[in-house]
């Protein structure tokens, strides 16, 4: 394991290499402890680099066996290695050379699951961002492309799939007992793209023909017996690749595309060229063992990885500050993918939602960073919410500011400048600019500045004039490293709805640029005038989530009813019932902690139930309109000196009026959204399943009592009613007799299934209260808990952290205490895995003063714990110096 070397790479020190690589070729000789690894590499000098510049190689954990140049063997003196490093010295000045360089390395013993790892029998690579340095000296970072060439030679019996990256070139029999495999990628691509598997494998196949009618081959590998439940998986590739030839042009450019589900990994999938490795929880899915949800992400994250072919492997990052420009752009595509397959304005709600919980935290605490960040002490720690789900929202709002027409151009052009190349963030902008004829430069901010801007409305209407008058002012905070910030440029979209509900069309509008429905904000302070308005207007702002901003309103409960009830923005008027909940909730919260009685304003109530009973709105918008703003979100809101027991106490109070309100609603709604005949995960389906269920929530608070919801787990027939009544169970009646034979009854059924039993150790993880932490730490005591399975750890340590605020949140601390000790007890085997599970305790500094201080102080026991990894250090450090 790299232990921290404190040292911080600056984008401002980039500089490109002092050699350029021409081609790669690749030869592993499998065996389970002893690989053996040869890398012939050709470079030639860049020209004008002085003669006597060495050649220098990345490595990690590694140890040289063989080193030839122009195929005879380096002298001594002619050359420095570490296990970090392979300097060679005395090269030719102008011609190409050859270096070949032969390590063996240890895939059974690679518990960090990063470069080249075998588990349950599977050999299996990750080699984003800096895996592919403990697999082979090498030049490893995104803008060294080159082509590739790779043999792989294993055990036969062992080993009957051997499979890389590219086209297959062929294979036979090798020697007594083994064989080899040939694949070439003719696509310059650089090394963290690289891939092998090997094993014993079942595989589904298909075809599929492209626009300019090549047919190209379809194979997702899967554990034997497994075939099945990789169907769903399969037709979303193709559904992916039509549309992505459909809606972006992009065409498939491979004779094969090949995915590899695998049990034992940090990602949810890697997108290597025509070699996708996926975490086996996004391939894998029938209606007995798969929630509507995860048909939904497997939809998505297939979509997503197959998207990254042009954004992100075509045309690939100059370096790793980059990273938003292939991971933004292309969750802006899935999502704009998994809109078009499924509901528009839910999959909106649902990524804002997601946005709001993960993202705006990380924005506004010690791990606060820009977009494109300007320095990084480990890589890994940056694969962020802000550079993924932030960096699709800067990428959808250039959509908005140029319009579709010249958003296409944009990206038609980008593709076409930029295919084959190691791009930046600034040549990704020059293209809409040069497209559009736009400037972006005070745009562009959005990829430098830190933080969440909050943007301030007030407005007024003037009924004598005919005019409504809007006063807007943008203040984005200070964060790390970043305490004075200029204006952005923010795209707002708007309606001024009318009270008989239509919206009102203004004449003219002054103050600054308005382009259809969407208001330029681009000074510190702007005020809009809109003229020719027949009546006071309820104004709807920030429609579709157009920026991703905080913003501050006050309107009246009745205005906000208005557009809940009229706005043809379905999000907005979704948007509107969430603004009524958050101040009940709010107040509900403080209320609980000062011992006051906790009430549910009837404008909530009534806004709720008039959404929920409406039979012309969609179930899946319906069901979103009746979930409320979570703990965490009440939290964020409150801002500081939160108590999640107070939060957790007045959300229940809120929801307990809610349901006791409209129970016949939610009673009839539960009747009438059951589905006849077999499961189908179509969106319809799912949305009438999300809205019962939501119904189910409801009735469990309204009745009191465990006895519907124990009926819905034993009337079950698909998994996602099965998993929804017995976390309802779990949450609302942990105690119960009718929770315990649910979740015997679930074990029993599921045992031997991974990914469902991940499912029964999660729920577990969030049952609420004190005791939370006991029934953790006993279920680690189950034998099918697994430490060295990430899926298992997120499972019950992640999602105990993470999504558990009374259980994690004890006012003892001992829960903090608990997982610094499972972070310095994982951070040897995996690094990742521990950074990212420690990134849980980001926002402590929100909480009231006695757990602050006990979880500053479980903080500062790992920041002393000797040994630790780059990332997990860089995690603790920013988190207590922020």
């Amino acid at each position: 394991m790299r232990t921290d070397t404190g040292q911080i790479v600056h984008l401002a020190d980039y500089r490109p290499t002092d050699f350029i690589l021409e081609r790669v070729d690749l030869t592993f000789e499998l065996d389970p402890t002893n690989t053996k690894v040869e890398a012939r590499l050709i470079f030639h000098r860049r020209e004008g680099v002085d003669p006597s510049i060495p050649l220098v190689l990345d490595g990690d954990e590694l140890s040289l066996s063989g080193l030839l140049l122009d195929q005879n063997e380096v002298p001594a003196g002619q050359y420095d290695v570490t296990p970090e490093s392979l300097t060679i010295r005395d090269l030719p000045a102008e011609a190409p050379f050859e270096i070949t360089v032969t390590t063996f390395i240890n895939p059974e013993a690679n518990t960090q699951l990063m470069g080249l790892y075998r588990t349950n029998g599977i050999y299996c690579t990750q080699c984003e961002a800096e895996g592919f340095r403990r697999i082979t000296y090498f030049p490893d970072r995104p803008d060294v492309l080159a082509p590739y060439t790779i043999t792989i030679i294993g055990d036969k019996a062992a080993n009957p799939v051997m499979l890389s990256n590219g086209n297959f070139l062929g294979g036979a029999g090798y020697d007594e007992g083994r064989a080899f495999a040939a694949w070439f990628d003719p696509h310059p691509k650089p090394s963290y793209l690289f891939a092998l598997v090997a094993g014993d494998l079942g595989v589904v196949e298909d075809t599929f023909v492209t626009m300019s009618e090549r047919e190209v081959a379809l194979k997702i590998y899967v554990e034997h017996g497994k075939e099945a439940r990789a169907a769903y998986a399969m037709d979303a590739l193709k559904r992916s690749m039509k549309w992505d030839e459909e809606r972006f042009g992009r065409e498939y450019d491979l004779d094969i595309f090949m995915i590899v589900a695998v049990s034992d990994f940090n990602m949810g999938a890697m997108e290597n060229k025509g070699l996708n490795v996926f975490n086996d929880k996004y391939v894998l899915a029938d209606p007995e063992t798969a929630t509507d949800q995860d048909y939904a992400n497997i939809e998505a994250i297939i979509a997503h990885e197959y998207f990254h072919n042009w954004t992100g492997n075509r045309i690939t990052c100059r370096d790793w500050f980059q990273l938003c420009l292939k991971e933004g752009l292309t969750v802006y595509r899935d999502h704009e993918f998994s809109a078009d397959q499924r509901s528009r304005p839910v999959k909106r709600i649902a990524e804002v939602r997601h946005l709001k919980s993960e993202q705006f935290p990380e924005d506004a605490g010690p791990l606060a960073h820009p977009v494109r960040p300007t320095k990084y002490r480990e890589i890994n720690n940056f694969y962020t919410t802000t550079v993924y789900e932030k960096g699709s929202e800067v990428t959808r709002m250039i959509a908005t500011l140029l319009g579709r027409d010249d958003f296409k151009a944009g990206m038609d052009l980008y593709f076409e400048r930029h295919d084959g190349q190691a791009a930046t963030v600034e040549d990704f902008v020059k293209c809409f600019e040069d497209a559009s004829g736009r400037d972006l430069t005070q745009f562009s901010l959005w990829y430098h500045q830190a933080g969440t801007p909050l943007v301030t409305a007030s407005g007024g209407y003037d009924q004598s004039n005919g005019t409504f008058t809007l006063s807007l002012e943008q203040m984005i905070p200070a964060t790390p490293g970043q305490a004075a910030k200029e204006p952005m440029h923010i795209p707002l979209s708007f309606a001024l709805i009318l009270d008989n509900g239509s919206l009102a069309t203004p004449t003219a509008v002054k103050g600054g640029e308005v382009t259809g429905d969407v208001l330029h904000l681009t000074d510190r302070k702007q005020t809009f005038t809109f003229s020719d308005i027949s009546s006071r207007p309820v104004l709807s702002l920030n429609r579709s989530f157009s920026a991703p901003i905080n913003l501050h309103f006050d309107q009246a409960p009745a205005d906000l009813a208005h557009i809940a009830r009229h706005d043809t923005d379905l999000f907005a008027r979704w948007q509107a019932l969430t603004d009524l909940a958050m101040p009940n909730l709010m107040k509900a919260a403080r209320d609980a902690r000062d011992g006051k009685e906790i009430s549910c304003d009837q404008a909530l109530i009534s806004a709720l139930l008039e959404a929920a009973a409406d039979d012309k709105l969609e179930p899946a918008f319906r069901a979103q309109a009746l979930t409320l703003p979570s703990e965490s979100d009440i939290a964020r809101e409150l801002g500081s000196n939160n108590d999640p027991d107070a939060i957790h106490r007045g959300r229940h109070a809120v929801l307990n009026a809610i349901a006791k309100a409209g129970e016949k609603i939610f009673l009839r709604l539960f009747e009438e959204m059951a589905i006849p005949g077999p499961y189908r995960p179509d969106a319809a389906s799912a949305g009438k399943r999300s809205l019962r269920n939501s119904a189910l929530s409801y009735l469990t608070y309204a009745e009191g009592t465990p006895a519907r919801a124990a009926e819905a787990f034993g009337s079950a027939d698909n998994m996602t009613d099965l998993a929804q009544a017995l976390t309802l169970l779990a949450n609302r009646f942990p105690d119960s007799s009718e929770t315990t034979a649910a979740l015997a009854s679930f074990l029993t059924r599921f045992d031997g299934n991974p990914l469902v039993i991940d499912k029964w150790f999660s729920i577990q993880a969030t049952i609420p209260g004190a005791g939370a932490l006991t029934r953790v730490k006993g279920l680690m005591e189950n034998p099918r808990f697994v430490a060295t399975n990430p899926n298992r750890v997120r499972a019950l340590i992640g999602t105990f952290a993470f999504s558990n605020p009374t259980g994690f949140n004890r006012a003892d601390g001992e829960a903090y205490r608990f997982l610094a000790e499972q972070i310095l007890a994982i951070d040897p085997k995996n690094p990742q895995l521990a950074a990212r599970i420690l990134t849980s305790m980001r926002s402590w500094r929100s909480l009231e003063p006695v757990r602050a201080d006990h979880a500053r102080l479980a903080l500062g026991a790992i920041e002393r714990a000797s040994a630790l990894s780059t990332d997990v250090r860089d995690i603790v450090e920013r988190m207590l110096k922020g």
